[in-house]
Order: C-alpha cells, then sequence, then structure tokens
C-alpha cells in the first residue's frame, strides 16, 4: 500500500480528468481520530462543509486512533499540561474544548472511551456517528468523564441507540475486535498523529493521499478535487433553519464556516432563529453553541 503525504503545505500537482461512476462514490475517506483529541473536534466544523459541498463525491469511514496509553499516562501525571493544550486549542480553533474537565472531572479511561464508540457503531455507521459526536460534546462542553459507564448509556440514549443493545455491545469481544482492527489499520497506514485523514479513490485502489493535522479549508478541497482528478463545483447550501434542523446542535464556529460568516455576522442570524423560538443559544467556555427547538 502507498500514498502520498500532505504533511506540510507544498504544493501538489494536478492530474488529468477522468470518469466516474457517481452513484458508487467514488472516494473513500478514512479519517483517523481520538475522541479524546480537541484537535479532531476541531476538524468538524471542515468535515461538515465537506460533505454538504462535495458529500456526492466520498463517503466517510472514522478510525479510532490515538496512543491511549500515553494518553492515560498524561491524565494520570500532567493533569494541568492538558487542560492549558485544551484551553489553547479552543481559543486557537473557535471550537469549545474546557480544560478544565481534566482538573475537576477526569476521564478515567480513554480505552472504556474508544471501545464504547466501536459498540455504537455495531448499529450502524451513522449510529456510531451520531455516538462518537454526543461524547465528543459531553467531554469538550460539559466536563463529564466519558468512561464512565453511566456516562456512555446516556450518550447512547441521547444518540437514539438501542440503549440495552449498546449495553451488551460495550463488553463485548466484538467491540474489542473491532477496535483493535481500528488500531492495526492506524499502524498500517503509519499514522502517527489525530487528525490524520486518509483519502482513497476506488479506481486507484493501492494509491492513497495523507493528510496529517489541521489545515485550512481550501486545502481539503484541492485534495479531493485532486483524487478525483476533476473540479467539480460545491453543492447549493441549505438554508439556515434547515441546517439546525439536521445536525440538531452545533458550535457558532461550525455555521460559520459552513457559511462563509464570520463569527459575528453568524451570530446575527441565529438572533433571527432565537426570535422565531427555532433555536437557543448555549454559552460555553470558549464561545458558543446553538441547539434547535423542535
Amino acid at each position: 500500500m502507498s500514498w502520498k503525504s500532505l504533511s506540510t503545505d507544498k504544493e501538489k500537482q494536478g492530474t488529468s480528468s477522468g470518469f466516474f461512476n457517481l452513484l458508487k462514490r467514488p472516494i473513500e475517506i478514512y479519517v483517523f481520530i481520538d475522541p479524546l483529541c480537541p484537535e479532531c473536534w476541531s476538524l468538524e466544523p471542515f468535515l461538515k462543509k465537506l460533505s454538504i459541498e462535495f458529500g456526492r463525491f466520498f463517503t466517510i469511514r472514522p478510525i479510532i486512533s490515538g496512543k491511549l496509553s500515553a494518553l492515560q499516562q498524561n491524565q494520570l501525571n500532567k493533569p494541568e499540561k492538558l487542560k492549558k493544550i485544551w484551553d489553547k486549542t479552543a481559543s486557537q480553533t473557535g471550537m469549545c474544548c474546557d480544560g478544565d474537565v481534566w482538573i475537576e472531572n477526569p476521564v478515567s479511561s480513554p480505552l472504556a472511551t474508544s471501545l464504547a464508540v466501536k459498540a455504537a457503531e455495531l448499529q450502524g455507521k451513522k449510529a456510531g456517528m451520531r455516538f462518537l459526536r454526543k461524547v465528543q460534546e459531553y467531554v469538550f462542553l460539559e466536563k463529564q468523564n466519558i468512561s464512565d459507564e453511566n456516562v456512555l448509556i446516556e450518550c447512547a440514549s441521547k444518540s437514539r441507540l438501542d440503549v440495552e443493545e449498546f449495553k451488551r455491545d460495550l463488553y463485548s469481544d466484538v467491540a474489542r475486535k473491532a477496535l483493535q482492527n481500528d488500531l492495526k489499520l492506524t499502524q498500517e497506514m503509519e499514522v502517527e498523529s489525530t487528525p490524520t485523514i486518509v483519502l482513497f479513490n476506488e479506481s486507484e485502489e493501492d494509491a492513497g493521499l495523507k493528510i496529517t493535522g489541521l489545515y485550512s479549508y481550501d486545502v481539503y478541497v484541492k485534495v479531493l478535487k485532486e483524487m478525483l482528478q476533476k473540479d467539480p463545483k460545491p453543492a447549493i447550501k441549505p438554508d439556515l433553519e434547515t441546517f439546525l434542523q439536521h445536525y440538531r446542535f452545533v458550535a457558532n464556529k461550525e455555521i460559520a464556516v459552513v457559511y462563509d460568516w464570520s463569527e459575528q455576522d453568524t451570530k446575527k442570524e441565529m438572533k433571527k432563529l432565537v426570535l422565531r423560538q427555532k433555536a437557543r443559544e448555549i454559552p460555553v467556555k470558549h464561545g458558543t453553541f446553538w441547539e434547535y427547538l423542535n
């Protein structure tokens, strides 16, 4: 297996155009993430925008990665360091991750969190992604210990999972094997840090392109177009209320990125929905989130 790697700002060369069956979505995107990685959380606005504008060309496959044992040691020995890293990331990216959790209510077992995500995925990819998003909200915004079984069950319930099935799967060999497969894939693809994205084109099975770290949105678009070997136009975005109705709970930053607005203009637009009782503002330590009201 081979791929080109993008871990610096080097310019990529264009490729010739080709034909694809769009019904099959020719690109598969492996997103290597750690549920406790603030940079992975900061990738969310870009993934939302990419899915809205070019989602007709790709499918996303989240892969649980990360050095679980190293994080465990940091959590035990360096909570102040983790707090500073989280708060700094939040201030730089606009996606709140409250570092106080490592002082007030530290995550006791990163392994348990990762196993829970794999257990949720046994109910389908979409179910797994909803659950992953919910546990991220719980730890980054609400400072919850997302390795606690009761917290994980609550996340499963709020993610519309079959809770009884989730509880059975949580400690199953199937979930453990699924996590082992993810970690094995991480090693095989030489993923050293999170977030990392690897794009594959179905017409070139043995070649991929790897993006390590966080980049501006235009870099992800450029790489996707290179893999497609064409320059498609972005799809028309949904109106703001439809977007919020679909995602239910989003950061001000996520809306700003998707709609190419400033954070201040985003708040003005969202206040209109608040006045219409379609949404409510959720202040957090770093920034603002918005919740859709039925």
